[in-house]
């Protein structure tokens, strides 16, 4: 989907159509959950700090997100999906591989297949789609990305090679800023430069990703796509560069409880526990939970939970603790929650 919740908002309020909208709480630690294609034009992206996203952007928009209704609609353009295949891994709620080798429709090629998912969407929901249509599942996520917005771009099995070996290997999956300049250091900057080095140089580099370097680089990816796969826990933590109190964790929980509230923005389906994990200086491992019927309903209310469940750890005033971490578990879908309940009473 294109500028996922930006778009939901410019579609449900006419009055922001055309204009740069930015998705995320205002204040000095949040971050941006999604920015429209005009905000994006004064360099806005998602997982921005919103500060920083204020100073490029003065005249954006800022909408606090809605995960209910974005998650709503998710739901919806699933529902597309189903007429194709039943083969559907999302990732997140924006993004989905399918696998359409065989398909309900009996379309004779993906690339129709991906067509008419992408027409059904933007009449039903007036929302824009980008797809790449590839053998396999790394390539369709590079050929997704190729034209947005509302792009559709094929890599048909015999112009692989004419598509990756130009491709800088920060595209590939995996290879962020550390990897790239190591990758750099050894004189590789393309997909072509990274295919001519030995699988055995690779490994000696990279280890065990190594091996997925040299597979990438030809194009290469077995991974199946994988449906129904639900989410069991997700969390966050941070091993101290020294031990510390108790009461000097409060700086680290607030910091993870933002982390994770981002990375719940991608899921679908609800949490119904808040997770505390401690481990002490002794390497003993310490957790506290709350389980409620809803998911707390902004990253403020994330924090306060986990800060008392801080409370509930009692090791002595002296205990030090050399990692925290701050997590949600027990997911459920969307549909099987009940109203938020009053909390700590």
């Amino acid at each position: 989907m294109d500028a996922f919740y930006a778009s939901v908002e410019q579609r449900d309020n006419p009055d922001l159509r055309g204009k740069p909208v930015i998705v995320a709480w205002k204040g000095n630690r949040s971050v941006v959950c999604a920015a429209s294609y005009e905000a994006r034009a004064f360099g806005v992206r998602s997982a921005m700090p919103a500060k920083l996203a204020e100073r490029l952007c003065p005249d954006g928009i800022f909408i606090a997100p809605d995960f209910i209704r974005y998650r709503a609609v998710s739901r919806d353009v699933r529902e597309v999906f189903k007429r194709h295949t039943d083969l559907i891994e999302p990732l997140s709620l924006d993004e989905a591989y399918l696998d359409v080798t065989t398909n309900k429709t009996a379309l004779p090629t993906a690339t129709l297949v991906a067509r008419k998912i992408r027409e059904q969407i933007k009449q039903e929901l007036n929302l824009t789609a980008s797809a790449g249509v590839a053998p396999n599942k790394f390539l369709a996520k590079l050929a997704s990305d190729w034209k947005k917005p509302d792009g559709l771009f094929v890599i048909q099995p015999d112009e692989v090679d004419a598509f990756l070996l130009t491709l800088p290997v920060g595209r590939l999956p995996g290879v962020g800023k550390v990897n790239e300049e190591k990758l750099g250091r050894i004189g590789v900057k393309t997909v072509g430069e990274l295919r001519s080095l030995e699988l055995g140089k690779l490994e000696h580099e990279f280890g065990r990703y190594g091996v997925r370097l040299y597979e990438l680089a030809r194009g290469i990816d077995e991974n199946p796509v994988v449906p129904d796969r639900p989410t069991k826990s997700i969390s966050v933590e941070d091993t101290f560069p020294e031990d510390v109190l108790l009461a000097e964790t409060e700086p680290m929980i607030r910091r993870l409880s933002e982390k994770l509230w981002s990375a719940l923005a991608k899921e679908s389906r609800i949490p119904r526990t808040v997770v505390l994990k401690l481990k002490t200086r002794e390497f003993k491992i310490l957790t506290r939970s709350l389980t409620q019927d809803h998911p707390p309903v902004s990253c403020d209310e994330l924090t306060d939970i986990a800060l008392k469940l801080r409370e509930r750890v009692d090791l002595g005033p002296q205990q030090r603790y050399r990692l925290v971490g701050v997590g949600f578990s027990n997911f459920r879908d969307a549909q099987e929650t009940t109203p938020q309940p009053v909390l700590f009473e």
